[in-house]
């Protein structure tokens, strides 16, 4: 069998010209010329065998195999660029420190953490986690490298948006939960201490459409909140992510509750120049968080 090796410059700009929406685009962003550009694109349908691009407009559209080649092409490229970091930063030493939400830390750190020190053993890692307040707080004034977080809307210089997240109501997943909307109760608000964004957001809405409540439980951990809500304590606001079995999502118009919007879910950085190693360190956390999110909640590259 005769193996076919793709062409990495030409992934690359097969690549650009797809976030960018054309190959004129793509050429600005790969310094090379719109015909240069052109005979790449020619070049990789060749390699792969298949037409990957097709006209639509004054623009670019998939062909299937040219959707099934762009997956494939984003993780070839970022492999390629993890082992040249790797190889070249072996001998970077430092530390950084990161902040990530609750709803991250168990589920993605020691992936995230494990890669990193694969490819930069002698850097150190400092993890922190904790609130949103106190994740921008502490970015803002510098005890932070990298964060985490949901976007409360502020407005720091240094933010990249990843997703936007659903919020949803989470009760019990039996029938623990006697509340209804008709049962004149108020309802058994189940909540993070505070200062907590989403609970702020929880009450917010609830008072908005004229939803009475009471705080049932608070904790200041969330699996606590987990714990209580899958025992029917009390309804909580929280996104789809981490939600642990005994817990399910509510359908707001059967259980007489208002519909919720999407959160924003960012990156926070001190400052523009971060450093190769940062860097690299947020090029995977932006990787696998790419990986492991519904394509549809992911912002636009």
């Amino acid at each position: 069998m005769r193996f076919i090796n793709l062409d990495m410059d030409a992934l690359r700009t097969f690549v650009a010209g797809m976030e960018l929406g054309s190959l004129a685009r793509a050429a600005d962003r790969v310094g090379r010329s719109t015909s240069a550009v052109s005979a790449q694109v020619k070049k990789l349908e060749e390699q792969a065998g298949i037409a990957l691009v097709r006209k639509a407009g004054r623009g670019l559209a998939l062909t299937d195999g040219g959707e099934a080649l762009l997956s494939y092409a984003r993780r070839l490229l970022d492999l390629n660029d993890e082992a040249v970091n790797a190889v070249r930063g072996t001998e970077l030493e430092g530390w950084i420190r990161l902040g990530l939400q609750e709803d991250f830390g168990e589920a993605m750190l020691p992936q995230v953490l494990g890669r990193f020190a694969r490819a930069h053993p002698k850097v150190r890692i400092e993890g922190h986690i904790a609130r949103n307040s106190e994740l921008i707080e502490k970015i803002a004034c510098g005890r932070l490298d990298l964060a985490l977080a949901w976007d409360g809307g502020e407005a720091p210089a240094c933010v990249e948006r990843i997703a936007e997240v659903p919020l949803c109501w989470l009760g019990g997943a039996g029938d623990a939960l006697s509340w209804h909307p008709d049962s004149g109760e108020a309802l058994p608000l189940a909540a993070l201490e505070a200062p907590c964004l989403l609970r702020t957001i929880a009450c917010e809405y609830l008072d908005r459409h004229g939803v009475s409540w009471r705080l049932a439980f608070v904790s200041p951990s969330l699996g606590a909140l987990w714990a209580a809500t899958a025992a029917g304590l009390g309804i909580a606001l929280r996104t789809p992510i981490g939600i642990p079995r005994g817990v399910r999502m509510l359908d707001p118009s059967v259980h007489g509750l208002p519909a919720l919007p999407s959160i924003g879910l960012v990156l926070h950085r001190a400052s523009k120049d971060t450093g190769p190693t940062c860097e690299h360190l947020a090029s995977i956390m932006l990787e696998s968080l790419r990986e492991s999110l519904p394509e549809q909640w992911l912002a636009e590259r």
